[in-house]
């Protein structure tokens, strides 16, 4: 990925994507901004970006959001706002999983990683932001970036009441999600 973005910078085309924008709206309101860390985690990196330039992460909700742990989103199978949310968190995107791309970035205060199932190689949409630490996460989960900006919108963003963190009413939605250069 590193080779193909010097060629690109060489052949005087556009820079790939490094960051994201994420408009939330709900009991948080605001813009989340982070920055996506291609050189660690270029296929998961990859598949943000496609599906965000697609549109497929708009009017998505926050679907499992632990006080003190983390806010989790993406699902873009069943987590459409408006929709019926009893499947969200259960779904993915119509791409193939993907392989960990596991790190030595540690899973720190608003840091952003890709949601999986128990078999490591199962991350496909849905990724999650760091509220605190959580070093027991460190080479577990594929680590994709981190917020920059808008850590008060992340602390803001309703708690879920439900089963392991479940948003069971009016969860805050991704309402557009953009990719920045």
């Amino acid at each position: 990925m590193k080779r193909l973005a010097i060629l690109f910078a060489l052949a005087g085309s556009p820079a790939l994507a490094t960051g994201l924008e994420i408009d939330v709206a709900g009991q948080a309101n605001g813009t989340i901004k982070v920055h996506l860390f291609d050189d660690v985690a270029p296929q998961h990196v990859a598949r943000i970006v496609e599906l965000a330039n697609s549109d497929a992460y708009d009017n998505v909700v926050f679907h499992r959001v632990i006080d003190g742990f983390m806010a989790q989103t993406g699902d873009v199978q069943y987590g459409k706002a408006g929709g019926d949310l009893s499947q969200a968190g259960m779904g993915g995107s119509d791409l193939p999983d993907l392989p960990a791309e596991f790190s030595d970035r540690p899973f720190a205060r608003g840091v952003v990683g890709m949601a999986r199932s128990q078999d490591p190689n199962s991350a496909n949409s849905q990724f999650f932001i760091m509220f605190a630490d959580a070093p027991h996460l460190n080479s577990q989960y594929t680590v994709v970036g981190e917020v920059t900006e808008g850590m008060d919108v992340v602390d803001a963003i309703k708690r879920g009441t439900g089963a392991n963190g479940e948003v069971l009413e009016s969860p805050d939605v991704m309402t557009d999600v953009r990719v920045t250069e």
